[in-house]
């Protein structure tokens, strides 16, 4: 079966971003800080959670769940005018770059897909892409500046949740020479 998930399935990769910028505020207040705080080298420790492939399969008691550790490269590209929101490109290691246009009337496309956006008051981005077939929601906040937390749920139909995932991000930091 084929995931719509908004999440990126990350793999390895080396490089590493510099900090983010103490100057600006934390939680992101706007859109344009929250992506470009997203720009880095991400570890990532994810556990997913499936009940419709449990259900359908007929598999055993821990089919339903695993983990996995992975890293991630995020590049934030600003809009061109002061209400354009911008782009980001996240690339597992050893997969094409995926893109999210994301634009200032609060939709996004990922691919074929689009969807809508909205930053909360906590500081949290909420993702949502929702035609006929699945709905999928995915909620993305920083504890820290270098500690990224999402969590996604995806449904097809009128259904209970098919899968959900949960991840941890750890931004990789550059060594001072």
């Amino acid at each position: 079966m084929k995931s719509t998930s908004l999440e990126f399935h990350p793999s390895n990769s080396s490089v590493s971003a510099p900090p983010p910028s103490p100057e600006l505020p934390f939680p992101p207040q706007d859109l344009d800080a929250f992506l470009a705080l997203c720009e880095g080298e991400w570890l990532a420790l994810r556990s997913l959670f499936s009940l419709a492939e449990t259900l359908e399969d007929g598999a055993g008691d821990d089919a339903w769940h695993r983990s996995e550790r992975s890293e991630l490269s995020v590049r934030y590209q600003r809009g061109p005018t002061a209400d354009g929101a911008g782009l980001l490109e996240v690339q597992p290691a050893g997969s094409a770059p995926r893109q999210l246009a994301f634009h200032p009337n609060g939709t996004f496309r990922v691919g074929e897909q689009a969807g809508r956006w909205q930053l909360w008051p906590d500081g949290s981005l909420e993702l949502v892409i929702d035609d006929p077939t699945v709905l999928v929601r995915e909620r993305i906040w920083f504890t820290k500046p270098n500690l990224r937390l999402r969590s996604c749920v995806e449904r097809r139909g009128d259904g209970p949740p098919d899968r959900a995932s949960f991840s941890s991000e750890i931004r990789r930091m550059t060594r001072p020479s």
